[in-house]
């Protein structure tokens, strides 16, 4: 039986010496670590990361954070840009311990994390996007990298992820992700977490894409049955 995943799984500011001495770049990607039914996915370009955890069965949302990072000598430094948890624990920025062992990456967190990368092939949307406005595009103001309100999309290695935050304070909003594909103009998610209601796990969502001069236009109807049209741009 399970219980206190909050506690027990939930990445520590309190971390292990386990003597990683190695200094090593990060390829990119999407890696992941299973204890018992709790699942670690980390997410990762050549300066930002996303580590979300939930529970799969049953289906239940645990904690996201994300950032900025660098690498100093086997430390991962980040600086968060959301933290679900930020108003329980206070934490802004981590310093990890890292290691890269036989094409795994391991995180000296508490408790010790072994992620293996997924394998994937690369789609048409894949990259960091955030919401610009509401469709069609008529010259609307745009919400940008310089508000501190953001609505962050991250697609990479066939996953996504979605996360609302405001760097103001460090207040989340909520985040949902899962699975994605995006082929001849049609883009499909499949949600396998989602901090506002574990609910809708298991649910398949289906809109029409198209790229236009950097930007993303999205469109179709939202979880009411409503006529739905965003525009997302590239974050640089």
């Amino acid at each position: 039986m399970k219980t206190l995943h909050s506690f027990r799984y939930v990445v520590s500011v309190l971390f292990l010496t386990i003597g990683f001495k190695v200094s090593a770049q990060i390829e990119p990607g999407v890696y992941i670590a299973e204890l018992d039914d709790v699942r670690h996915e980390l997410k990762m370009t050549e300066d930002y990361m996303i580590h979300t955890i939930y529970d799969t069965d049953p289906a239940r949302f645990v904690k996201t954070e994300g950032g900025f990072y660098t690498i100093d000598g086997s430390e991962l430094k980040v600086q968060l840009e959301f933290n679900s948890n930020y108003e329980a624990d206070s934490v802004s920025s981590l310093e990890i311990p890292f290691a890269l062992e036989k094409g795994r990456l391991v995180l000296g967190t508490t408790p010790r994390l072994v992620f293996s990368p997924m394998q994937s092939k690369a789609q048409d949307l894949d990259g960091q996007w955030l919401f610009a406005t509401r469709g069609p595009d008529q010259g609307q103001d745009r919400r940008g990298e310089a508000n501190t309100r953001k609505t962050l999309k991250y697609l990479q290695g066939g996953r996504f992820q979605w996360i609302a935050y405001d760097t103001e304070g460090m207040q989340f909003k909520g985040t949902g992700g899962g699975s994605y594909s995006s082929e001849n103009g049609v883009y499909v998610e499949k949600i396998e977490f989602f901090s506002r209601d574990n609910s809708r796990v298991g649910a398949e969502l289906k809109f029409d894409y198209e790229l236009k001069g950097g930007d993303w236009h999205h469109t179709g109807k939202n979880s009411k049955g409503e006529p739905m049209y965003e525009i997302w741009g590239k974050r640089k």
